[in-house]
């Protein structure tokens, strides 16, 4: 019996370690295989990296203001008259907006001639017995008061008759009128915008450590949303001298002509500000730089070897130092260099050293200034 058991275990070790033995020898056949599997090319795009010069820019949304801008009201309470304008018309500076009714003050000012006429006359009669040494020196004084004070009191009336007169304080463009004939304004009433639009101002703000890379007199184009042509050129004017504390920006200021009027105030625009020489850089489209929080990188195209030495052509992941961008291109500052093979598309799908393919039949777009801009 215990013979019988011997034999048996016996023969079961050695039908576990031949099975163990076939499944080593099929596990290291597979590994085998598996090492030396070559998976297939990824199918990419890719472009020649060429040198370019940009114009380096700082872009900022911006406002249209006037250099002089006001709504004309109303100094003194009056029925209007007469209205001299037309909405919308241009005036020069003196033109008469407006007249209110004046024909009491017109009164008061013929009385008030009138006394002054008298006393002027009450002065030389005075005047004249003085130098005879009937009048005394007193009477003369008082009459000489009495014509001061009458003539004051013309002066006041013929300036209360002149705020009657509303005019334009400075030539520019009316907007639409707030008033009608025979209507009654009171003091301070809006009558009608009045704005300077040439030249014209546009306000924006940049932030407080981009403030050193504007300088006084920098060149500022303005565009409109939308569009990318240049509505005008114009130059910083005026830079704010104090940092704003809540947003830490800085307003600027730049001056443009405006000849033909294309810059309204209020209007919302986008300034962009040349602030130094180009600098040399290679533009590539926006789809070939693979973003990550540890650094942006390129593929680069080459050459490759596998560990047998059969050549293929794979790729390299190269960190890149990126500016600023351009329609459908970014700058690439620094890490690769003119005339290497950069993917253009595929790049999430690739590493470090991953066979491709390339095929160009169909074009990344690559254009610096589409259409529509932010396609």
């Amino acid at each position: 019996m215990a013979k019988r058991m011997t034999l048996m275990i016996v023969a079961i070790a050695l039908f576990v370690s031949v099975v163990g033995f076939v499944k080593v020898r099929q596990v290291q056949a597979a590994i085998a295989q598996g090492s030396s599997y070559q998976p297939p090319p990824d199918t990419v795009t890719t472009t020649i990296a060429r040198s370019d010069s940009w114009q380096p820019t700082l872009s900022a949304i911006g406002t249209v203001a006037p250099v002089q801008g006001v709504t004309v009201s109303a100094d003194l309470p009056g029925i209007v008259e007469k209205i001299t304008f037309t909405s919308g018309g241009h005036v020069q500076a003196g033109d008469i907006l407006v007249r209110l009714d004046s024909r009491q003050e017109e009164a008061q000012l013929a009385a008030l001639e009138s006394k002054r006429d008298l006393a002027r006359l009450s002065l030389d009669r005075i005047n004249g017995l003085l130098a005879k040494k009937v009048s005394s020196q007193a009477e003369y004084d008082a009459a000489e008061a009495q014509f001061r004070q009458a003539e004051a009191n013309v002066g006041e009336i013929r300036a209360t008759l002149a705020r009657k007169t509303i005019r334009a304080p400075f030539s520019g463009v009316l907007g639409i009128r707030a008033v009608n004939l025979g209507q009654y304004l009171t003091s301070g009433q809006p009558i009608v915008p009045l704005q300077s639009k040439d030249p014209i101002y546009v306000n924006f703000s940049v932030p407080q450590q981009m403030i050193h890379d504007v300088p006084g007199g920098a060149e500022v184009r303005v565009t409109v949303d939308g569009s990318s042509d240049v509505l005008a050129t114009g130059k910083i004017s005026a830079i704010e001298s104090v940092i704003d504390e809540t947003t830490r920006n800085v307003q600027v200021q730049a001056t443009f002509e405006n000849h033909h009027g294309k810059l309204r105030p209020g209007m919302f625009v986008k300034a962009e500000v040349m602030i130094e020489a180009g600098k040399e850089l290679i533009p590539m489209p926006a789809s070939s730089i693979l973003y990550a929080p540890y650094g942006d990188s390129v593929f680069v195209v080459e050459e490759s070897k596998r560990p047998d030495g059969a050549p293929f052509k794979g790729v390299r992941q190269q960190f890149v130092k990126l500016g600023g961008s351009r329609g459908d291109q970014v700058a690439v500052l620094s890490g690769i260099r003119p005339g290497e093979e950069i993917v253009t598309s595929g790049v999430f799908k690739l590493r470090n050293g991953s066979a491709v393919q390339v095929n160009n039949d169909i074009k990344i777009s690559d254009d610096p200034k589409p259409s529509p801009e932010d396609n």
